[in-house]
């Protein structure tokens, strides 16, 4: 009589692949449902052994007080769930896992990274990409160690995070452009109109990819006395996280009363949801088509607009601590509870950018203009030298 072979409890076969539904007190809902994605049982047995010793030694640390960079990982993500960035933030901690998720905290320095550096490094990823995964990284670090405590007050890295390395860049970082008056118009004029509304608003009003595309009608706010109205920009949406103001000149005014009814909670939409992106490829065949800049050395996406409108707000002659105002920069002294007379000041300053006549971009023309007059007073100096 042919003896029965005993089977591991715990997989069940579904069509031809095994899948794991065990109970395991460590795992998350008591529970460990997932499919081994092999036909063999043989096979599928040995993935279930891996899976309760991987479980069995994440609870042993985590008893002994320690975490892995894969538990700290998911935490941030928990944190940072409101941020705009959040699902860049997860995709690169993406790529890291494989490397370094089973391992500590405390664990994590140049050398437990050096893995992933030569994996993404060799299959060509950009060292700025690379570094932007590193950067991540050290903002987990640093929160486990300053931010997340246990039950008992521990933190979870009780050391100092280390200082990760970053990849050198070669060559020159690409700059912003500003754009002059034509070629706004031009570039404008070959976008959609839905992209045009934003990016009308946006170098109007100098803010920031992200705070054009999720911007909300809730967030509006009339002055009645001033016959205007003004966005509070919440603290989970801006780059500083902290409230924002952003007052309307007469160009963003009409950008705003032309979106009005069209769709109830965002202002920039798109069939009907809100617009992801302003850099599509719309924009970029727009601004390849008007003959803008695409050199490696220039910018060619939204954040020119900001920077244009910070130029004009500069050559208009409004001052700095205004300027800060209107770009939403983090300081102390800046603060979303203005008075009557410091929203004026704002507006008066923010309309300036719609005169062309004074808010003039810098031109080559200009630069060389200048150029010519130290030129002359430093040869009549070598004169006066002389005598």
């Amino acid at each position: 009589m042919r003896k029965k072979q005993n089977r591991m409890p715990g997989l069940r076969l579904k069509g031809e692949i095994w899948h794991i539904e065990k109970r395991c007190k460590h795992a998350e809902g008591g529970w460990i449902r997932e499919s081994t994605e092999t036909s063999s049982r043989t096979e599928a047995e040995q993935i279930l052994i891996r899976r309760l010793a991987e479980l069995e030694a994440k609870a042993q640390l985590k008893a002994q007080g320690f975490f892995t960079f894969e538990q700290a990982a998911f935490r941030y993500l928990e944190d940072k769930t409101d941020k705009p960035s959040v699902d860049s933030m997860a995709m690169h901690l993406d790529q890291v896992l494989p490397f370094i998720g089973e391992l500590t905290l405390e664990q994590i320095h140049d050398g437990t990274l050096k893995p992933f550096v030569d994996h993404e490094t060799k299959r060509g990823l950009a060292p700025k990409s690379i570094n932007n995964v590193i950067t991540i990284i050290t903002a987990v670090l640093n929160r486990a160690a300053r931010v997340w405590r246990t039950e008992e007050g521990i933190p979870w890295l009780c050391q100092v995070p280390p200082r990760l390395s970053r990849l050198p860049i070669k060559g020159k970082q690409a700059r912003a452009y500003t754009l002059s008056w034509d070629e706004q118009d031009r570039l404008f004029a070959s976008l959609p109109d839905y992209l045009a509304d934003a990016a009308t608003f946006g170098i109007n009003t100098g803010c920031r990819e992200q705070e054009i595309c999720q911007l909300r009608w809730d967030w509006e706010i009339d002055i009645p006395d001033m016959d205007t109205s003004v966005f509070v920009l919440p603290e989970s949406i801006t780059k500083t996280s902290v409230e924002r103001v952003v007052v309307l000149n007469s160009a963003a005014t009409e950008v705003i009363d032309r979106r009005r009814d069209i769709h109830p909670e965002f202002v920039f939409t798109y069939r009907g949801r809100s617009v992801g992106k302003i850099r599509t490829s719309a924009w970029r065949r727009a601004w390849e088509r008007v003959g803008l800049p695409t050199g490696s050395g220039v910018l060619k996406g939204v954040h020119n607009l900001r920077h244009t409108f910070a130029t004009r707000l500069r050559a208009a002659g409004v001052p700095l601590e205004t300027r800060k105002a209107l770009m939403g920069h983090a300081a102390g002294d800046i603060t979303t509870h203005y008075s009557a007379a410091e929203l004026q000041e704002l507006l008066t300053a923010a309309e300036k950018v719609t005169d062309r006549g004074i808010a003039q971009t810098p031109t080559l023309s200009v630069i060389k203009a200048k150029s010519a007059i130290v030129g002359k007073v430093s040869e009549k100096e070598k004169g006066l030298t002389a005598k």
